[in-house]
């Protein structure tokens, strides 16, 4: 008898998340359960992630691991980002890898298992296609979503176009394709239906959603159709702006609507104009300052985030003291740093990696230690304010039995930002406001000042 039974391990970001849970969902249509354990399932996949060294290889490890202890009775399916990418490599590297599913194609989950059951070869099957695809169409109902709790990601996009100089991206998803926004609005009121409270919108670029389906400052359209469509759901946040696409519009929208919360993620990379232009990014610092001014002015307690890369080839002491002169004069809520990390097959490759690792190394924690203080004194400047901070869960105090309940601000974005701890407790699932009584580097804490009612879960439904 067959055991239609899966086990799904996936890397690296949120989107890749999405990516398998959508996985998660065909499969289940099919008949197959999640098992937790490796050992008891019939098809077992990774979805990998290859963007950068760190990455890649914590995906080999995780699929040699699978591989050492597979029997003769399981398949091996490395799908994802390391299999679209380096594809013969991954064989090389890993030999019990039965198959392998670019990121392109993913939804063909169920006909590469199909084609391991044929297979009369033990050959690894390769199902990379160049084209890619999106679903949520009447071909592929499936949602593109990654519900945890009373937070949700919704994938909007895949791809990009841009032609970033360090970037793999393009080599990986290929360039920018749009879900349709009839897909996207079904979900989102399937989300408000289930009572999710949060919506956080992904896409590797998400101000370029709808530039090849002709809609004009897309974006900004398809946020106000969203809170048009889902206005039961409290916090919509946008992640992943790129630099120079930031409208007017997108602004206005943004100030218009309670729902769509003042965060500003704009991953810039850096700050010297040379840098950038070595990196084939916006070098327009003019229009970065005159748009985060703009946004600050039109969208009060506007929270900015941003990452940057250090030790890119041929930084030098000057352009890295520009990074960080910036960096004290903008005063980020939050900030994410990087090392360069050399990716063959880039438009980077020609530069090399010329600058010593232990440098970058300094050059990363330098940063840190600035956006570090500058972090505190931004958490400390709301000690006394009151925010709303959705509840994600409870527990009591360590060393005593006094409750305690955990949970973000709408200046919190999941996974990649800090938390408050609220003191008290309260009812996981709620928004509650709370008055911030202490300040951390990267958390706040506070308590309890009124309460609201508790939104119960239900189960996901699309109506289209």
């Amino acid at each position: 008898m067959t055991n239609k039974r899966f086990h799904l391990v996936s890397l690296g970001c949120a989107k890749n998340t999405v990516d398998s849970e959508s996985m998660a969902q065909l499969l289940q249509r099919e008949g197959y359960a999640p098992s937790l354990v490796a050992d008891s399932a019939e098809v077992l996949i990774v979805n990998t992630c290859g963007f950068i060294g760190p990455a890649k290889e914590e995906s080999y490890q995780a699929l040699s691991d699978l591989a050492a202890n597979k029997r003769s009775d399981q398949w091996l399916i490395a799908a994802g980002c390391l299999s679209q990418r380096y594809g013969a490599e991954v064989i090389e590297r890993v030999p019990g890898v039965d198959a392998l599913l670019g990121t392109r194609r993913w939804m063909d989950v169920l006909q590469l298992i199909d084609k391991l059951r044929r297979r009369t070869s033990p050959e690894p099957l390769y199902h990379l296609p160049d084209e890619a695809i999106t679903v949520g169409t009447d071909e592929h109902d499936v949602l593109r979503i990654s519900k945890q709790g009373y937070s949700a990601y919704l994938k909007i996009a895949d791809g990009c176009r841009r032609p970033c100089a360090f970037c793999a991206i393009p080599l990986i998803k290929g360039t920018l394709v749009s879900r349709p926004m009839h897909s996207i609005l079904a979900e989102a009121r399937a989300l408000q239906a289930a009572g999710v409270r949060e919506i956080n919108l992904i896409a590797q670029d998400i101000t370029d959603w709808g530039h090849e389906l002709g809609v004009k400052d897309g974006l900004a359209t398809l946020l106000e159709a969203l809170v048009h469509e889902a206005p039961q759901v409290d916090w919509i946040r946008i992640l992943y702006n790129f630099p120079g696409s930031v409208t007017d519009r997108q602004i206005e929208t943004m100030a218009a609507h309670k729902q769509l919360i003042p965060y500003l993620d704009m991953p810039l990379q850096h700050a010297h104009p040379a840098t950038l232009k070595r990196m084939r990014r916006p070098a327009n610092m003019d229009w970065v300052h005159r748009t985060l001014a703009k946004m600050r002015s039109n969208l009060p307690g506007l929270a900015l985030r941003s990452t940057f890369i250090v030790g890119y080839p041929g930084e030098t002491e000057e352009e890295f003291q520009t990074l960080m002169d910036f960096i004290e004069e903008i005063r980020f809520d939050r900030v994410g740093v990087f090392t360069f990390s050399f990716e063959p097959g880039t438009s980077s490759e020609p530069l090399g990696d010329p600058v010593p690792e232990e440098v970058k190394e300094e050059r990363k924690g330098r940063l840190m230690e600035l956006q570090q203080r500058i972090s505190l004194e931004n958490n400390q400047a709301l000690v006394g304010q009151t925010i709303d901070v959705l509840i994600e869960g409870t527990g009591e105090v360590e060393g005593s039995d006094e409750p305690i309940a955990v949970g973000r601000s709408y200046r919190d974005a999941p996974e990649i930002d800090g938390l408050v701890f609220v003191e008290g407790g309260a009812p996981v699932g709620e928004i509650i406001p709370v008055r911030i009584t202490g300040a951390m580097p990267y958390d706040l804490s506070g308590v309890v000042e009124t309460s609201r009612n508790v939104i119960t879960l239900e189960g996901l439904e699309i109506r289209d």
